[in-house]
């Protein structure tokens, strides 16, 4: 519900508070994802073993919150994900390797979607990989009906609160370049027209406001016209 509530309130105020069309979008996809917790979950299952699959299949669809899907066959799976979207990709590896699991990491988008693994006999160095892939939740056991959907429901929050921290950082980021800009413009008009800093900081600000642009955007028009006269 926390990050459910965070991802409504930063997508409401996504123009307030200059949040990119990037990072909007995956805002948008986060929230749709949390939506669909408590919705029918779109859940494409990757097992080879037609016994084993059917029965994860029919332990997910038992309670009429899943939609699942099997795959088989991983030829063009990067592609083929892409067209299903959805919403977890639950991967089952009989013979676990580092090489499967970079392979089912690129293929899968982690950092677009939920992703649990099950991969028996893997040692903590191969736990280490698969989450260092981009894995939720990863579990070195069989697949078990009665742990299907804890699993799931723990990769979704997992992935949730990743994908929020890394919308954080990257709006930290950005905040940070921004003030740069904004110290180097300031820096600028100061020994141009002798102004203060806070008069500086000022004229941009009010520039920015007369022209409906962010100060950032100013900023960055300063330091352009600064070269260009150099």
């Amino acid at each position: 519900e926390q990050c459910q509530d965070f991802v409504n309130t930063a997508f409401k105020n996504s123009s307030k508070y200059g949040i990119s069309g990037k990072i909007n979008q995956s805002l948008l996809k986060i929230r749709q994802q949390l939506q669909r917790i408590s919705e029918i979950l779109n859940i494409l299952v990757i097992e080879s073993d037609e016994t084993r699959a059917h029965s994860v299949a029919e332990a997910l669809a038992s309670d009429g919150t899943c939609r699942v899907v099997i795959l088989a066959d991983t030829s063009s799976l990067s592609r083929r994900i892409a067209e299903m979207d959805p919403d977890v990709v639950l991967i089952d590896v009989a013979h676990a390797s580092r090489d499967v699991i970079e392979e089912m990491a690129v293929a899968t988008s982690p950092k677009e979607r939920a992703v649990a693994l099950f991969a028996p006999g893997g040692d903590t160095a191969f736990m280490r990989a698969a989450i260092e892939a981009g894995v939720s939740a990863y579990v070195a056991e069989d697949v078990r009906p009665e742990v299907l959907r804890p699993v799931i429901d723990l990769a979704l929050l997992q992935f949730a609160t990743v994908r929020r921290l890394r919308l954080e950082l990257e709006a930290t980021r950005r905040a940070l370049e921004e003030r740069k800009l904004i110290d180097r413009a300031k820096g600028i008009l100061m020994k141009v027209k002798g102004l203060t800093e806070e008069e500086a900081y000022v004229l941009m600000r009010s520039t920015a406001m007369r022209e409906k642009k962010k100060i950032g955007e100013i900023a960055q028009s300063i330091l352009t016209a600064s070269e260009l006269l150099k």
